[in-house]
């Protein structure tokens, strides 16, 4: 495991590409961008890929079929930031898109891309209204962290970090790290999410990195509107900032915001810190029996 993880987090800005050729050189800018600047773990937004459905105009201002659209490219997304991350010879979150199930349900999934060209997925459990009420996109049903050269991984996406068990699960299983891509369309929607990632570092003694999409896409019924800054969380204490936030972006500029995280501190907050949150846990449901969340262990070392 590398000691000192660099990790970027991009504030996205949504485009509207007339190609997947253009979409593929946007993309590959920017991964070479922070593979130049040392980046080690990057990590693009929530529903990023959705800006592919630009391409088709009979199409793109359909919100179910621009969906149905991005669904069928994802092979074709799949292969691509595969390849970035061999290229580069970075650990990277290609932005989350809609991938349909042998059902038919459709889920919200983040795809893991090593360099070796393993890939693994984690999909978002918790669906917002939007997501329940218009798009019809279903939950998933299990939790996974990421065994990698960088470090044990967890993955939230969005919604999925204001809701503590699945963050609480994820780091009982190992997790150093948790990677949260979003996307919100309103300041109350972006601060919502920071407040639950900021929360889930102080709750978990852990490093939590977000990446949201910002920019306005008045074409697209899905990302018409976007806000948000991307950033870094530890808990506050010890030889962390006062306020627990390592790096924080502009909000709404398209950037890469990075840090290095020292993976090692999360035991030493553990066991040294002034307060240890992780291990009094079990203490605050005051001797009743809780159920732990079942989750899988992936090896990509």
């Amino acid at each position: 495991m590398t000691a000192s993880v660099r990790i970027a987090a991009a504030q996205y800005p949504i485009g509207e590409p007339d190609s997947f050729a253009s979409w593929q050189g946007k993309v590959g800018q920017w991964v070479s961008d922070a593979a130049t600047k040392g980046a080690q773990l990057l990590v693009f937004p929530e529903y990023a890929a959705m800006e592919l459905a630009a391409i088709d105009k009979a199409t793109a201002s359909d919100l179910h079929a621009s969906l149905r659209a991005v669904v069928a490219l994802g092979p074709r997304i799949d292969a691509h930031y595969a390849d970035l991350a061999r290229q580069f010879g970075v650990v990277l979150i290609g932005g989350t898109r809609p991938f349909g199930q042998e059902d038919g349900q459709i889920v919200n999934r983040a795809t893991l891309y090593m360099p070796d060209g393993q890939t693994a997925y984690q999909d978002k459990i918790m669906m917002t209204r939007f997501e329940r009420e218009s798009w019809d996109i279903k939950g998933g049903k299990s939790l996974r962290v990421f065994r990698t050269s960088l470090g044990m991984l967890g993955i939230s996406t969005c919604y999925d970090i204001e809701f503590p068990m699945i963050a609480r699960a994820q780091a009982q299983a190992g997790a150093q790290a948790i990677l949260c891509p979003s996307c919100t369309d309103s300041l109350q929607g972006y601060h919502r999410v920071r407040i639950g990632a900021q929360a889930r570092a102080l709750e978990n003694q852990i490093f939590v990195a977000q990446a949201p999409t910002v920019g306005m896409a008045p074409w697209s019924p899905a990302l018409d509107e976007n806000y948000g800054a991307a950033g870094l969380f530890v808990p506050p204490d010890g030889d962390s900032p006062d306020d627990g936030v390592v790096a924080i972006g502009t909000e709404g500029q398209g950037a890469w915001v990075m840090a290095d995280a020292d993976l090692a501190r999360v035991n030493r907050w553990r066991t040294e810190g002034a307060v240890r949150p992780f291990a009094h846990w079990p203490e605050q449901y005051c001797g009743a029996i809780a159920s732990d969340l079942p989750v899988e262990v992936v090896p990509l070392d």
